[in-house]
């Protein structure tokens, strides 16, 4: 493993680097404040997910840092949230580094994310994230149809999944999963997808988050666009250009 902590340039908030990428930024004086651009989109998405303050069951698949699963433990005292890690020397960095709270709630699974989904019983989960990568990539059994059905079988119904990935114009990994989302629900309406203006326009790489069930996507706001229902196949298609 080539991990490690390193101080953010913003006090208190720790970058964890693996293999040279960036893959989170940790604020323990301050677990609320989310430092990325797409953690932040996704922590919006778990404060509309419930009423504030309650206590939410969310699914992890990926881990690194932490950072979302301390964002909810500390805006939502009493969840429950299993994450899955494979890592387990990361984790132990992780855990050393920069610790969890007591009583956290947090419970950390050393499994890979498709073994692991196979092991959470029907209709736990309010929420699921999955923020997980292989190098630059998203494994692709975490998109495939297979994955997208066990996504819906762990959700209870109307709950909330956001899956990130890192892709550009075309957009052949967005395609592929959303083609592997429909094949497993076939309902597009329940779909959103959302990115940063610069990604869109095919400028660079980006994050893109895909997000199905739930409350609406938030609206758009400077720098991002959301879209939803079967505005997400007019953008993206179908299926994979491969």
């Amino acid at each position: 493993m080539n991990a490690s902590v390193e101080p953010a340039d913003v006090p208190g908030a720790w970058v964890v680097r693996r293999d040279g990428m960036d893959q989170s930024c940790v604020d323990l004086d301050d677990p609320t404040a989310l430092h990325f651009d797409y953690v932040r989109r996704i922590g919006s998405l778990l404060d509309a997910a419930a009423p504030a303050g309650e206590a939410l069951r969310v699914l992890h698949v990926g881990g690194a840092g932490l950072t979302l699963p301390r964002f909810v433990a500390a805006t939502r005292p009493g969840s429950r949230q299993v994450v899955l890690e494979p890592d387990e020397e990361l984790t132990a960095l992780v855990r050393e580094r920069l610790p969890l709270p007591r009583r956290s709630g947090i419970s950390v699974r050393p499994v890979d994310g498709r073994t692991g989904l196979g092991e959470v019983r029907n209709g736990w989960a309010q929420a699921v994230v999955v923020d997980a990568f292989d190098g630059a990539e998203v494994p692709t059994d975490l998109v495939d149809a297979g994955a997208w059905q066990e996504y819906a079988r762990v959700l209870e119904p109307g709950g909330l999944l956001a899956v990130n990935l890192r892709d550009r114009a075309p957009f052949p990994r967005v395609r592929a999963a959303v083609a592997g989302a429909l094949a497993a629900w076939d309902d597009v309406d329940r779909l959103a997808a959302g990115l940063e203006t610069a990604t869109r326009r095919g400028r660079r790489e980006g994050n893109v988050l895909l997000v199905a069930g739930g409350r609406p996507a938030p609206a758009a706001d400077a720098g991002y666009s959301w879209w939803r229902g079967p505005q997400v196949l007019s953008v993206f298609g179908g299926g994979s250009t491969g």
